[in-house]
């Protein structure tokens, strides 16, 4: 949540957004229900204009051409290998220097290693702000004693 993305923020680390007005993201869904991903670009453009980035989470180099081609800011290479990952990065790159490219999927601090890639822009490890058990506290102020002492004696 919120506290978790303060503290990458403080850690030096960048959230991927802080809510969903920062950024527009296509996931499959959203493309299945418009019926194409050059369609949902178009259409999430159209709403949320010039100054809103639109990423769109693409799960093969198809989906990315086609998302680059219709103008989405950033591409989410979703559950890649590494190997595949730089492969493809490197060649979309190629294309669409400007594209900000983006590893995610199943990476770990372990495995964050292996995505490096001078074609790779931004590694996500979503287990950074994602299922941590919440501690709920509260701030209670101790009573005064006069408090007690006033209630007695309207009682």
């Amino acid at each position: 949540g919120l506290v978790e993305k303060y503290g990458l923020l403080v850690g030096g680390a960048d959230t991927h957004r802080m809510d969903l007005s920062h950024m527009v993201m296509l996931k499959d869904n959203h493309i299945w229900s418009s019926g194409s991903i050059a369609s949902s670009v178009a259409k999430a453009r159209s709403v949320a204009g010039f100054s809103t980035k639109i990423e769109v989470e693409c799960t093969s180099e198809a989906d990315a051409r086609e998302a680059a081609g219709a103008g989405a800011d950033v591409l989410m290479l979703d559950n890649y290998t590494p190997a595949a990952l730089k492969e493809v990065a490197g060649r979309l790159k190629e294309e669409w220097p400007h594209v900000t490219i983006e590893a995610s999927g199943g990476i770990t601090s372990a495995t964050m290693p292996d995505f490096f890639s001078p074609h790779v822009d931004i590694i996500s490890q979503g287990a950074l702000t994602n299922g941590y058990a919440t501690l709920d506290f509260s701030l209670k102020v101790p009573k005064p004693a006069a408090f007690e002492r006033e209630r007695a004696v309207k009682s």
